[in-house]
């Protein structure tokens, strides 16, 4: 089994997308790794690992470039040729820290959709104040305009990938909405209620924003626009909250003294609250396994990312929305459509 790294793409690289890969090579001797990137900035870094070859170019898509453009442009960049190797069935997965929108568009390009999914989704997996207990939220951003018989499609992928992944037994599937009540939100909530109450799905109805954290639900089905702010929200007071944390705890020989002998619980809490622990966001909806890692992460969130893509190929859970979107037990999802 080979997977395919972007070692250009984010914040940290290639140091972190590195060392994420070491990480998951001496955790997995069985797995095979193609580093794509600049020989000269990446070779030092990987040493005389056997499970670790590199694909060499000096081209990268930045986070600043138009996605669609770039790809386009830029055949030979990191992301893109990390693509290419799952086309061309060199490798299994690919994974990014690199540019969003390039990497969805290098998947639709490279690898394509599955056959009966209209549009993929953006999903990463958030934590919740319950230990072991996180979500899965789609969509966050992949696409900002959205159908009734997406927000379906998605609860059916989420359904398949909450039972084969997360290993959650008949998974709750919840509608992000601005109230708990059948008739709240706009139309596109409304129909997609109704689509969502007739499919042979663990449907537990509307979900506030305010409640995601507490685990009401194993998967949450949003459109791409309130994904992507209900996310973004998240990850910002999270960020402040730490901060303020910090400034409180670290002012006086009290607090500092206090923070010490605390310093273990509030250990757990940030690992607890840590996204990267949960691996990256899978482009649910495309032909072969493509992760995309946060633009920030560091190795922990790189290696977390390999694992989760070990566990969907091992599953082949890719295999399995294609085949469930066709058989006769969910023909109900293709008369929706």
């Amino acid at each position: 089994m080979k997977f395919a790294i972007d070692a250009m793409g984010g914040d940290n690289a290639p140091e972190a997308i590195v060392e994420g890969t070491i990480r998951a090579a001496q955790a997995f001797p069985d797995l095979q790794f193609v580093l794509v990137g600049d020989r000269d900035k990446i070779e030092s870094l990987v040493g005389n690992q056997k499970q670790i070859e590199i694909l060499h170019t000096t081209e990268k898509i930045e986070g600043t470039d138009a996605p669609v453009q770039a790809v386009r442009r830029k055949k030979q960049a990191s992301m893109v040729l990390a693509v290419q190797e799952v086309r061309e069935k060199r490798c299994v997965a690919a994974i990014s820290a690199g540019n969003t929108g390039a990497l969805m568009a290098s998947g639709l390009f490279g690898v394509g959709r599955i056959k009966g999914i209209d549009r993929p989704a953006l999903a990463p997996t958030l934590p919740t104040i319950h230990e072991n207990k996180g979500f899965l939220f789609l969509d966050v951003g992949a696409n900002a305009e959205t159908k009734p018989e997406n927000l379906l499609q998605y609860a059916l992928m989420g359904s398949i990938y909450a039972e084969k992944v997360m290993h959650r037994k008949n998974p709750r599937i919840g509608l992000l909405n601005i109230g708990e009540e059948p008739g709240k939100g706009n139309e596109l909530t409304k129909k997609a209620y109704q689509l969502l109450r007739e499919a042979p799905l663990n449907f537990v109805g509307n979900v506030e924003s305010r409640e995601l954290l507490q685990g009401p639900a194993d998967v949450i089905i949003a459109d791409g626009f309130s994904g992507n702010l209900v996310l973004k929200s998240i990850e910002g007071t999270a960020m402040s909250l730490m901060q303020l944390l910090k400034e409180t705890l670290g002012g006086s020989l009290y607090t500092k003294v206090l923070t010490g002998l605390m310093y273990g619980k509030l250990k757990s809490i940030k690992t607890r609250m840590d996204y990267s622990m949960y691996g990256g966001a899978l482009l649910f909806g495309l032909a072969a396994p493509v992760i995309k890692v946060h633009g920030a992460a560091k190795s922990q969130a790189v290696f977390a990312a390999i694992k989760q893509a070990k566990i969907l190929v091992e599953e082949d859970v890719v295999g399995t929305i294609e085949e469930s979107l066709h058989d006769k037990d969910h023909a109900w999802l293709n008369s929706k459509a």
